[in-house]
């Protein structure tokens, strides 16, 4: 059988290698950092070969001309692949009740959801129960055996001690927890754990309500998440810190963290320290908004406090200067609609360009992607093109009419 296989390897590889260029003939070009009308794309095998106006293509290329806007493929930066619409199922009810391989099939769908809509690449910060069971999605998709975005993995999280529900569960002969639980001198480990296990990032949640009715407070220590912070990036990961009130903002920024998530709450204090200190945020505000319309608020009465802290929340992010995040929480809300975070961010203040310019190099830079988020020689080439020009009507990025990942043309309206 070895033998076989190394005949078949040697055979199919050199067949997969040849692959036909293609020239994409766009309207214009979003590179990723500003949009270029009248430009093409050479792709070539895996890759961009060239970008500009007028290229020179090989006599065996194809051509593929597409009204509309071409854009390097989406990234999603907040996302819960192994959650679904809380519209649906409650989340207590899917982290306690459901099993690991049924949350995993419905997982499938999702990432193709989330392909079939723009998005090439996810960070998907926690199975929320489902153990490790993003490794094995992650590495199906990339075996080519289920089709989906490429993905950044955060595996099981990290909570302080009994500072997330549900109480733990025994199902599929194990217990199930929403995230892995450590304090001190165990949280370093823990992030050791989860590395070894097959995390890309590191997400620990830094704030928690103890008591139902109770105000937020921080739940790890300043210097539990510097300790569990330096450890990740000695490791060389990502840090993704879910943190909705000023003093665990802050408390995140200054251990170190890539990211901080949601931050609802926060002030212009604890964001002019993120500015400080480098640390990007990810407001997920179409998840709050999203949760809120499940609660019957259909968006023609004033907002409710939960919305309108978010709103101000991130005016206040935009008045300090910090480097903005796109990451929807999709998987609370159905994938394939991760395109609401980027028409609210519009909607809350930000021009369209830079929440493109966000989804696209800004992602690809905070999470230390080199090789995609442009549109560039030598980069993947993953390209979508949406009808329109979302540059000058955000919306225009629900209309998907190609996506490629790899070269590989995976949707073609």
């Amino acid at each position: 059988m070895r033998i076989l296989a190394t005949l078949l390897a040697t055979i199919v590889a050199p067949c997969a290698a040849i692959a036909q260029p293609t020239l994409l003939v766009p309207e214009r070009v979003f590179d990723g950092e500003a949009m270029h009308e009248g430009w093409q794309v050479l792709v070539d095998g895996e890759t961009i070969r060239a970008v500009g106006p007028d290229l020179d293509a090989p006599a065996d290329a194809r051509t593929i001309a597409v009204p509309g806007t071409l854009l390097p493929g989406l990234i999603d930066g907040h996302s819960h692949l192994f959650l679904t619409s809380y519209a649906l199922t409650d989340w207590d009810v899917q982290v306690a009740q459901e099993s690991d391989a049924y949350r995993t099939a419905r997982a499938v769908g999702y990432a193709e959801d989330a392909l079939m809509a723009g998005f090439t690449t996810l960070r998907d910060l926690g199975t929320e129960g489902a153990g490790y069971a993003d490794v094995g999605l992650k590495r199906a998709i990339d075996e080519g055996l289920v089709p989906g975005p490429r993905l950044l993995i955060a595996t099981r999280a990290l909570v302080a001690t009994g500072a997330y529900p549900p109480i733990p569960v025994d199902r599929d002969g194990h217990v199930h927890v929403g995230a892995e639980e450590a304090d001190g001198e165990e949280l370093v480990r823990a992030v050791r754990r989860q590395m070894g296990g097959g995390a890309d990032v590191i997400k620990f949640y830094a704030d928690t309500n103890w008591r139902p009715g109770e105000g937020k407070v921080p739940s790890f220590s300043l210097d539990e998440l510097t300790a569990g912070i330096a450890t990740a990036k000695e490791g060389g990961r990502n840090v993704a810190v879910h943190a909705r009130i000023p003093a665990s903002m802050i408390r995140a920024a200054r251990a170190g963290a890539d990211t901080i998530e949601h931050g609802d709450m926060g002030n212009l204090e604890a964001f002019r320290v993120m500015a400080e200190e480098g640390t990007a945020y990810c407001p997920t505000v179409s998840v709050i908004d999203q949760i809120t319309r499940f609660g019957g608020w259909d968006g023609s009465e004033p907002a409710p406090p939960v919305v309108a802290n978010s709103r101000a929340a991130f005016a206040a992010a935009l008045e300090a200067g910090v480097t903005m995040c796109v990451g929807s929480d999709v998987g609370a809300y159905p994938f394939g609609q991760n395109h609401l975070e980027l028409e609210l961010m519009v909607a809350y203040g930000m021009e369209a360009e830079d929440v493109l310019r966000a989804a696209t190099s800004g992602n690809a830079a905070i999470f230390d992607l080199d090789d995609r988020g442009r549109i560039a020689p030598g980069l993947l080439a993953d390209l979508i093109i949406v009808a329109g020009d979302p540059s000058a009507r955000i919306e225009a990025i629900r209309d998907v009419r190609l996506v490629m990942k790899g070269g590989e043309i995976v949707r073609q309206d």
